[in-house]
């Protein structure tokens, strides 16, 4: 009992530290002529009951200073099995949040790991400085709103802005590591901001800084270029000049095998910034808003009085309508609502359709594959020459079979633009349809589109169905 007390007591009052003499190895043999080791005023270091973590984390940051503890132990395990942990960077555009914080959490875990092990291991951090999570801020400081405005305050300029805001936050996010006890081969905050500052008053500037192996002379332009190499050390930074050399040399590689070619192809897009996005940003860009859904009749000719009842809630890519795509297995009916007759899949009906309606005929999907339709803008010169210089000669819109169709929403019968959607063009490519892409890099209608043509693609809603 009295061992079980002296343990419950020793884990409130303090914590157990070994008895090193000053100047002794960590670790190292302990004279047992001297004093009882057991001893409370050698082994335990009385904290308060309420201890400051806060300080207690500042103690040993300084401790891991003075004794240069990190740098010992890469001296204790230069030699050991080589082992390269390649940092996925975080991109440095703004101050560390939590969640950057637990990720890195993790690194420093499995990399010390490894240190536990022997092996020799690479400690460089990486910085993300591409993307359009900077190319925004900086916009946002120059009250830029599309990519015209770059294109005439000058791309060498912006992306100089770029680099700088990149020095920037690189400088804030390696003291926030260094706080947060995350051990890398870090560059000195107060050299990036040195270097951010040189490039916003001469990149062309001759400078010498001092490296791991000795003084590196160039240009301000290329030395931020060469950060992260072995002459400069530190973390990499995905704006090096050999990453981007790289991209390019492996570009003109592909170009010289003749594997690059021009082609259709549906993608994320930003209107303002006039670019594709990842799936991320598009993912980040979310928001919770309303938008019409549109049933609409498209007449079947070689049916007359009949036509396809097709759903949607995207208006503007009708215009760019080439197909009507069914389930080959559903059962799709023929209804009548007074004088009209239309098709549908007989899982909507309830919920397409309102007040009694008239079963007519019914026919698996697969029946349906096949039947042509006027289509909801064929008079559209854009339309007309994309069907018209269709391969095989003039294309008529017809119904398609497609098995990702379902009764869940809409009608049951699904209106296809390949030009306009990315499961819509993998269809279409599938089935050789044509490709019908309305819009400019800015979401504008291109010519061609009769009175959309020069409209935003947000503003155009109301004109469409006042057309239909």
């Amino acid at each position: 009992m009295s061992g079980e007390a002296t343990l419950s007591r020793a884990s409130r009052v303090g914590y157990l530290l070994p008895a090193i003499e000053p100047g002794g190895p960590p670790g190292g043999a302990r004279d047992r002529s001297g004093p009882n080791p057991l001893r409370k005023d050698t082994v335990f270091r009385p904290v308060p009951s309420k201890p400051d973590l806060i300080a207690q984390e500042h103690e040993i940051l300084a401790l891991w200073r003075e004794r240069t503890t990190f740098e010992r132990l890469r001296q204790q395990n230069a030699g050991g099995p080589r082992w390269s942990f390649l940092d996925g960077p975080i991109t440095a555009n703004n101050p560390m949040g939590v969640h950057h914080a637990w990720g890195r959490t993790y690194k420093d875990l499995f990399q010390r790991f490894r240190a536990m092990l022997g092996h020799a291991e690479r400690w460089q951090n990486g910085f993300d400085c591409q993307g359009l999570w900077v190319e925004v801020n900086v916009e946002r400081e120059l009250g830029f709103t599309s990519k015209r405005d770059i294109e005439a305050f000058g791309i060498a300029e912006f992306v100089s802005l770029c680099k700088q805001r990149v020095l920037t936050y690189a400088a804030r996010q390696t003291e926030q590591s260094i706080r947060l006890g995350y051990w890398m081969d870090w560059n000195d905050p107060d050299e990036l901001r040195r270097l951010r500052d040189l490039l916003a008053e001469d990149p062309a500037r001759v400078v010498t800084v001092q490296g791991p192996q000795g003084p590196v002379t160039d240009t301000v332009e290329m030395i931020v270029g060469r950060l992260g190499m072995p002459e400069l050390g530190g973390s990499y930074f995905t704006f090096s000049n050999e990453n981007n050399d790289l991209i390019w040399w492996f570009l003109k590689a592909c170009h010289r095998k003749g594997w690059l070619y021009k082609g259709h192809d549906t993608m994320p897009w930003c209107p303002r910034c006039g670019t594709g996005i990842s799936q991320m940003e598009m993912n980040e860009g979310y928001q919770e808003r309303e938008d019409p859904g549109l049933t609409i009749l498209l007449p079947l000719l070689d049916r007359p009085g009949e036509a396809l009842l097709v759903w949607t809630t995207t208006p503007w890519t009708l215009t760019a309508n080439v197909a009507a795509a069914v389930h080959p297995d559903l059962p799709y009916v023929l209804v009548r609502e007074g004088e009209r007759r239309s098709w549908l899949a007989r899982g909507t009906l309830e919920r397409a359709l309102l007040g009694p309606v008239e079963v007519l005929e019914e026919r698996r999907g697969a029946e349906l594959v096949g039947w042509r339709y006027a289509g909801p803008f064929d008079d559209l010169p854009a339309v007309e020459a994309a069907f018209a210089a269709a391969p095989g000669g003039r294309y008529e819109h017809r119904v398609v079979a497609w098995a990702e169709v379902g009764e869940d929403e809409g009608t049951g019968i699904v209106h296809i633009a390949p030009g306009c959607g990315a499961e819509d063009y993998a269809l279409g490519k599938a089935l050789g349809l044509p490709m019908i892409a309305p819009l400019d890099e800015f979401g504008v209608f291109v010519d061609g589109f009769g009175p959309f043509s020069g409209r935003d693609v947000r503003e155009v809603t109301e004109l469409i169905v006042e057309r239909l």
